[in-house]
């Protein structure tokens, strides 16, 4: 069956209007989901969490030392995982007894023009999506992670008169679904409406397994994980870039991985997915303002280095 996306792209080689951005007006609503008491609840053994802070100077990518980045591994299940993407899907009006749904609801990927604009850009985001509002999981989510104290450490720093975090109030949580990659970049930071709360952070959770996570060279006649080895991801790991792009450091896609990092400097990008299909959960952390009126946002930011004030 042919999905949205590729109809999106077939429309694209076709048609002279998409050789130029069409900007429209977005405005993205969620069907309620049932989200079980015990789903995504702290973990009874805090311990499992497999926390490693990216070093960049013993990485191919000295040059970002300082900046910060950490992959988390064991946050959810597999079981979490694939129950998460099917309540994503419900989000969006599938499996549900009223109608059929293309695509379980996964819709092509548009670029942020600021504003709620949106566009398309194929050449630069060529995914499906779902945004999902739902504040609960974020902040549950947020919860487990801060079950491990290294982590809790490092983002309590931003607590105090001036920064007050406020994850999970208000966030979106785009659930996307790669084919292709999006071009390298740097995320710009999202800010409210109203200016009052602004991201800092990026954080990506994986939703299934790649198969060079799990060390699989090739494809093999059998079952793993319910898959065949060759229906299996490969590809799509999150690449840090040098500028030049000559250098690289990829953190590959495995189930119940999360990795977050920060969003001015880092150069990145998501790797061709050459098998298969990855899903994923992005969200932006986000963090309210108290500063004196005559503070100016822009100085918690080292413009030389780019790094943030508590690095």
């Amino acid at each position: 069956m042919t999905s949205i996306l590729q109809k999106v792209r077939n429309k694209a080689k076709k048609d002279d209007s998409f050789l130029g951005p069409n900007v429209v007006r977005t405005n993205y609503t969620s069907k309620p989901v049932a989200i079980p008491d015990d789903f995504l609840a702290p973990l009874a053994d805090p311990s499992i969490l497999d926390v490693k802070q990216i070093d960049f100077k013993q990485t191919p990518l000295p040059e970002y030392d300082g900046l910060y980045a950490v992959v988390l591994d064991n946050v959810l299940s597999p079981e979490e995982c694939l129950q998460l993407t099917r309540m994503a899907e419900q989000s969006a009006g599938a499996h549900g007894d009223d109608k059929y749904v293309e695509n379980n609801g996964w819709k092509p990927a548009m670029v942020n023009a600021g504003q709620v604009h949106e566009f398309l850009a194929l050449d630069y985001r060529n995914s499906d999506r779902i945004i999902w509002d739902e504040q609960e999981i974020v902040k549950r989510l947020w919860t487990r992670i801060m079950q491990d104290e290294g982590m809790k450490e490092y983002f309590s720093v931003m607590e105090g008169q001036k920064y007050v975090p406020v994850v999970g109030d208000g966030l979106l949580s785009r659930a996307e679904r790669w084919r292709v990659a999006p071009k390298a970049h740097c995320d710009g930071t999202y800010e409210t409406p109203n200016g009052e709360e602004r991201s800092f952070f990026t954080l990506h959770l994986y939703l299934n397994d790649s198969a060079q996570a799990l060390g699989i060279k090739k494809p093999l006649f059998g079952f793993l994980n319910g898959k065949t080895s060759d229906e299996m991801l490969r590809g799509g790991a999150t690449t840090f870039h040098s500028r030049d792009k000559s250098r690289r450091l990829d953190v590959d896609p495995m189930a119940g991985r999360v990795l977050i990092f920060q969003q001015r400097r880092l150069l990145h990008s998501g790797d061709y997915v050459t098998a298969g299909v990855k899903y994923t959960v992005r969200t932006d952390l986000m963090y309210g303002f108290e500063l004196p009126e005559d503070e100016n946002r822009e100085d918690m930011w080292d413009s030389e280095t780019g790094k943030l004030p508590w690095n």
